[in-house]
């Protein structure tokens, strides 16, 4: 994130609102921390934590001149830091006038750090700011450095007398974008945000974009028609909404950071355009949806909240083990595992964080081995349009930010596409969804399951959008602002290739880092394939995401996984193009079961040579490797580890592994050939 003001201290008090650490405010200090100024008592490492020790420890007695030394950062920023501390001090008094509120503001306070100072609430604080008539001024970044007049300047907010962006005069919607990217929550929101600016255009509306990242496209200068940088807060966006006062806001395509405010900024006033935002609580809240989904006849796995291990117990014994966990309100599976038994279950709730009525932890049960499916939607509140049913490579338990995904799908049946299409325009229908919708779906023992319903724009809108010539964020722009389906001519549309969704992940960058998938997302972007057949657009989706597979050589195969037809298809099919096929004693026994040829390789504690020395000396072109779970008495994930070391290909899902066999089999039958998009978009009938 990038943070804009007069002053360092504003200016860093700003940057830690914008990283939305919900649970560290720059008062935030670790319990397990000194309580003195023993600099040894406090992480000052260069660690996530740096900031705030240094802080506590300031508060503590620690001196400028020590810190600087001890650090190595230079005394001015510390003295800046100390100066935020006096200013703590000052407000912990609980006396305030109108003069020490102005310079708490001044030195970037929030009205929730300085009700938590004083002994007042934040609405408390707004009350007595806007009775001394304390409201922040807007100043400008000049994009020409006054070589000329700018017409696309950008603003920030800050505590002075002049004001230099007077509200702009006609029809203007402000939207609010994805603020910091981070693993899970992803540039894609950023484009959902970027073509609603555009949209908002060409509907003759000026648009307002309040963004806080400098690497974004919605932040450059030329994409809105005036841009305000900013935390996403709700004191920042209303700051913003009462001096501009446009039509309304829109929250539904930044991801998760917009909804998180949306509720607020509802019950302050601000008019939210599209899906309202109790709807959007409607679809987090599992007791309510579930109550939805058995009233509309759709099936859902059985599933639970709980606010403490007491209700977490029960409701695991009411729906057996395994059981997919997950705190509420969380973008990109954050906190999400797979839980198999008690202990874990235990483990779980006591590491929890923030866990209350308010918050609760939601249990499912886990549907191993089920194909998940995704659907995007746009609706208008009465109808739904579906454009591309998407199915996940990887089998429900990865993280759908993180497994790869196909359009058109590739092995569901007709009969459940049909069935996933009319679940979605039902539950759009029925929650009067206006914008965009996303819905996962899990395909077991022939039966269709809701996994969840996200009334929002979701990550695969680029995806859905390029591959099917749908710009659908700038459609569900123009049903926000009142356009009927039936207006946008929308009809069904048969795609006569295969676009596929690869994620790319930064194991590289972290060798210690077990690079198996599971529910808590890991991907830090995506590439995308496309091609006449299924196979060919996993091999260029592989191609792009690095490393390439291989299209000779040996294949490492150490499966732990229980589903045998399926490796036996995979490994047959190496065995046919040729590869030579090494294999982990029980992978050995099983495939000379299915008469498929194999040469043993040793694990790292049976002796030598064994895998490590083969991945070291380039003996191995293509690694297989499903990982044992907890219940396997020795730890397998150093050939992961080692493949990641090495360069080269690794895949730890046994769909995967069949997928980049049908990929390799399609490049040594017809090399790719390059077309553009508008050519692919041609063909769709």
């Amino acid at each position: 994130v990038m943070a804009i003001d007069r002053c360092f201290e504003a200016a860093l008090q700003k940057a830690v609102r914008s990283l939305e650490l919900g649970n560290k405010p720059l008062l935030w200090k670790d319990k397990n921390w000194g309580t003195d100024d023993n600099l040894h008592s406090y992480p000052l490492h260069a660690n996530d934590l740096r900031l705030w020790a240094i802080m506590e420890a300031l508060r503590n007695g620690a001196t400028p001149e020590q810190m600087a030394e001890h650090t190595g950062i230079d005394l001015w920023f510390i003295s800046k830091m100390v100066n935020i501390i006096d200013m703590e001090k000052k407000l912990s008094s609980g006396r305030i006038n109108k003069g020490l509120l102005w310079q708490a503001k001044r030195l970037g306070f929030s009205d929730e750090q300085i009700g938590t100072l004083s002994g007042r609430s934040a609405a408390q604080v707004i009350k007595l700011r806007n009775k001394e008539h304390i409201i922040p001024v807007y100043k400008m970044v000049d994009t020409c450095a006054a070589e000329f007049d700018a017409e696309t300047p950008y603003f920030y907010s800050t505590y002075e007398q002049e004001n230099e962006a007077d509200p702009m005069e006609g029809k203007k919607v402000m939207v609010i974008g994805s603020g910091p990217i981070r693993i899970g929550q992803g540039i894609e929101f950023d484009y959902c945000s970027v073509h609603c600016a555009w949209a908002l255009k060409d509907a003759g509306r000026m648009s307002i974009m309040v963004n806080c990242n400098p690497e974004t496209v919605s932040t450059d200068f030329d994409t809105s028609d005036r841009l305000y940088f900013e935390p996403l807060t709700v004191e920042d966006v209303l700051n913003i909404y009462q001096r501009e006062k446009p039509e309304g806001v829109i929250v539904q395509f930044g991801g998760q950071t917009p909804l998180n405010i949306a509720g607020e900024l509802a019950k302050a006033g601000v008019n939210i355009l599209g899906t309202p935002p109790e709807v959007i609580d409607l679809a987090e809240d599992r007791d309510r949806f579930g109550k939805m989904m058995k009233k509309l006849g759709i099936p859902m796995p059985e599933s639970g909240m709980a606010s403490d291990l007491d209700e977490a117990m029960k409701i695991a014994e009411r729906i057996g083990y395994p059981l997919m966990v997950r705190p509420s309100y969380v973008l990109g599976g954050r906190g999400m595992q797979i839980v198999h038994d008690v202990e874990m279950l235990k483990q779980y709730v006591a590491e929890a964080v923030d866990v209350t009525p308010d918050r609760p932890i939601l249990i499912d049960k886990y549907l191993e081995n089920a194909i998940e499916a995704e659907a995007d939607a746009i609706a208008d509140g009465t109808d739904a349009f579906v454009p591309a049913i998407m199915e996940h490579i990887e089998y429900a338990g990865v993280h759908s930010g993180d497994s790869a995904c196909v359009i058109p799908p590739v092995s569901i049946p007709q009969k459940h596409i049909d069935t996933i299409e009319e679940y979605t325009r039902k539950i759009a229908k029925e929650l009067h969804v206006v914008g965009l919708m996303n819905m996962q779906y899990a395909i077991f023992n022939d039966t269709v399951y809701v996994l969840e319903a996200n009334p929002r724009g979701s990550r695969t809108v680029p995806l859905v959008s390029k591959v099917c010539n749908v710009s659908m964020a700038r459609l569900a722009t123009q049903v926000i602002l009142g356009k009927k389906l039936d207006d946008l001519n929308l009809k069904p549309r048969h795609i006569p290739y295969y676009g596929l969704k690869e994620a790319v992940f930064p194991f590289t960058m972290f060798p210690e880092v077990d690079p198996v998938l599971g529910p808590e997302m890991r991907s830090t972007g995506e590439v995308m394939g496309i091609a006449d057949s299924f196979g060919m657009a996993f091999f260029k989706a592989e191609e792009g995401a690095k490393p390439a597979l291989p299209v000779q050589g040996t294949v490492l195969i150490s499966i732990a996984d229980k589903n045998e037809p399926a490796v036996r298809d995979m490994a047959k099919r190496f065995q046919t193009l040729g590869f030579t096929i090494k294999a982990t004693e029980g992978t050995k026994k099983m495939l000379d079961g299915f008469g498929i040829k194999s040469e043993h390789i040793l694990k790292i504690y049976e002796g030598r040579p064994n895998i490590v020395d083969g991945i070291k000396n380039r003996e191995i072109d293509l690694i297989i490797n499903t990982p044992a779970g907890k219940r396997s008495l020795y730890d397998d994930s150093y050939i992961r580890k080692e493949a990641i070391k090495y360069n080269i290909p690794y895949i730890t899902t046994t769909a995967a592994a069949a997928a980049a066999a049908r990929g390799i089999e399609a490049f040594r039958t017809n090399k790719p050939i390059v077309r553009s998009l508008q050519s692919y978009h041609s063909d769709i009938k």
